[in-house]
């Protein structure tokens, strides 16, 4: 199983566009500490030839010229990705589905709950349902992404995407609103979790023994964004386990028997995106690797 990090940044990328936090500040300024970051994305493919996307980041064109395997590669009009799939509904996470918009099909995989708010923003009717083919897909459903590549989603605890949130938003429920998809070649199993609101037995009885883990690493601590002056929200407000803590995404897996731990979908904030920062250090004293764009991993 071959995965590429086509985007490793949670929403905005770093640096964002309007933040001068300490982190983005450093990356503004070109400083070699700090890696620029585009929304985050995946590419998958058991054989190095079929491909499929999980997510799809405003920044999709960039991340595609910026990875050859996904480049045309016969006739006029040609490409290796044979499907995408939508772990939830979020802007980060489906807004480059308009820029693939040029008549070539593939498959645009999603639950029902995430395909229905695409139906309701009319600006997805763009994507021809001649060339692209929208199939919902079951929580616990068994798929074919690509060749030999088979992939099921499953519910982790998490929340609708801002847009659809409401006044009263429901945090940390299981539903189709925001998933984790489980990968299979063979014998070997992968994981991409880049949105979990907390841990639970039942995820973690999931994640025992798996070959490789991308799991949601957006914030250090949970009021990351309000001691850095750029946001009011904690992260568990926004649906996300912080790394660090009792309670966070390090302790709360520390005890599972996982091959490969990789931190994605990482806000800019988030201190472990500077080298050698004192985060970055406990995060690989505690097995974990941080993701960034180009990032390639053999599972």
């Amino acid at each position: 199983m071959y995965i590429h990090v086509l985007g490793a940044a949670a929403g905005g990328g770093l640096p964002q566009w309007n933040c001068r936090c300490d982190v983005c500040r450093l990356a503004w300024a070109g400083d070699p500490r700090v890696t620029p970051r585009t929304q985050s994305s995946l590419a998958v493919s058991a054989d190095g030839r079929s491909w499929a996307l999980i997510n799809c980041a405003p920044e999709v064109l960039t991340q595609i010229r910026g990875t050859p395997a996904l480049f045309p590669r016969q006739g006029k009009r040609d490409t290796p990705i044979a499907s995408i799939l939508l772990t939830n509904g979020d802007v980060d996470h489906v807004g480059g589905l308009l820029s693939l918009r040029e008549s070539s099909p593939y498959r645009l995989h999603a639950t029902p709950e995430i395909h229905a708010a695409l139906r309701d923003s009319p600006v997805f009717n763009v994507l021809a349902p001649d060339h692209v083919e929208r199939v919902e897909v079951a929580l616990e459903e068994t798929l074919t992404l690509a060749e030999g590549l088979e992939a099921r989603i499953f519910a982790v605890p998490g929340k609708a995407a801002l847009y659809l949130e409401g006044e009263d938003p429901d945090i940390g429920s299981e539903g189709e609103a925001t998933v984790g998809v489980e990968f299979r070649v063979g014998a070997r199993r992968a994981y991409y979790i880049p949105g979990c609101a907390a841990m639970n037995e039942r995820l973690a009885a999931r994640l025992e023994g798996a070959d490789l883990l991308l799991f949601d690493g957006t914030l250090w601590r949970d009021d990351e964004m309000i001691r850095a002056g750029v946001g009011h929200k904690t992260g568990s407000r926004m649906g996300h386990m912080s790394m660090s803590g009792e309670t966070g995404s390090m302790a709360a897996l520390s005890s599972l028997n996982i091959g490969r731990r990789v931190f994605v979908h990482i806000n800019n904030t988030n201190p472990v995106l500077i080298d050698d920062s004192p985060e970055r250090r406990e995060a690989r004293r505690h097995g974990w690797e941080i993701a960034h764009d180009g990032m390639e991993l053999e599972c």
